[in-house]
């Protein structure tokens, strides 16, 4: 689950990809350590650590040490995990200033309540939506890693997670996690305007809820809507794992009565009963 500072293909399990011969390319592309150093740069940044004040910080998925040094150079003190021995043996090799732990962090974020105060990942968590195993349940991971980590972090705290989501319903998967594990925040997306300096980061607040910085590149115009999307910890209905409403659910016949009205056809007004259940006659 090593953050690569590139946008991952697919080809089995983080740690079988991430191999040795894979691990040591980046320490040694340029272009490489350039990508991961600013979008590590950015990550800490959109955490909103106080000034002059040095912060215990928790990488998730991270790698051979890249962002790790970055957060080192800032002054504060860290702690990686990531799934793959030979990204973490580069960085045992790299002497990096920070404490390294093997781990799956679909099993979940093992350490005391309130450890951190923040956390970043550079292109890691979208791994959690493959199913390397049989065993694996995309939906049921990501919940274990976001609510362990909710509990991990200092209450105030902020964690920042870039990821590559290969599209609007993996995105979806991991907002509705985050949300479920008690997380408010939401998507942060610098020059979305851009096929190549696009990124995606996912903003979470614990505890109180902040203001959702801007992403870079992404100023509206008057009456135009931001293009980042936001989330509460208000009552919220969760799909399921392949993003559809639960049948017979409210929001299903509502998306059904929607689906006949664009079809032309003629249907009943929302209402407020619709979608309650009725009590059985006798």
């Amino acid at each position: 689950m090593a953050g690569s500072g590139r946008r991952p293909e697919h080809r089995g399990p983080p740690e079988l990809f991430y191999d040795a011969a894979e691990a040591r390319k980046y320490t040694q592309n340029s272009r490489m350590i350039e990508i991961q150093t600013q979008m590590s740069q950015r990550a800490v940044e959109l955490l909103g650590l106080a000034e002059d004040q040095p912060c215990f910080l928790l990488d998730v998925g991270c790698g051979s040490g890249l962002s790790g040094d970055y957060i080192s150079e800032e002054g504060h003190y860290w702690v990686g995990m990531d799934i793959s021995s030979a990204m973490l043996d580069v960085a045992v090799e790299r002497e990096v200033e920070g404490d390294l732990l093997l781990a799956d962090v679909g099993h979940g974020i093992p350490f005391r309540p309130g450890t951190f105060d923040g956390c970043i990942s550079i292109s890691a968590v979208q791994w959690l939506c493959n199913a390397d195993k049989k065993t694996h349940s995309p939906p049921k991971r990501l919940y274990r890693f976001f609510s362990t980590l909710y509990s991990a972090l200092a209450r105030g705290s902020r964690a920042v997670l870039q990821l590559y989501p290969e599209n609007s319903e993996q995105l979806e998967l991991i907002t509705a996690q985050a949300m479920k594990a008690g997380f408010t925040g939401g998507m942060v997306v610098d020059y979305p305007n851009s096929a190549k300096a696009k990124k995606f980061f996912l903003c979470l607040f614990v505890g109180a809820s902040g203001v959702l910085p801007k992403g870079l590149g992404a100023e509206c115009t008057d009456g135009e809507e931001s293009r980042q999307a936001k989330f509460t910890n208000e009552r919220t209905r969760f799909k399921n794992a392949k993003g559809k409403s639960a049948k017979k659910s409210r929001d299903w016949i509502l998306e059904k009565k929607e689906r006949r009205r664009r079809q032309g056809k003629e249907v009943r007004a929302d209402t407020k009963y619709t979608g309650r259940k009725r009590r059985p006659h006798f």
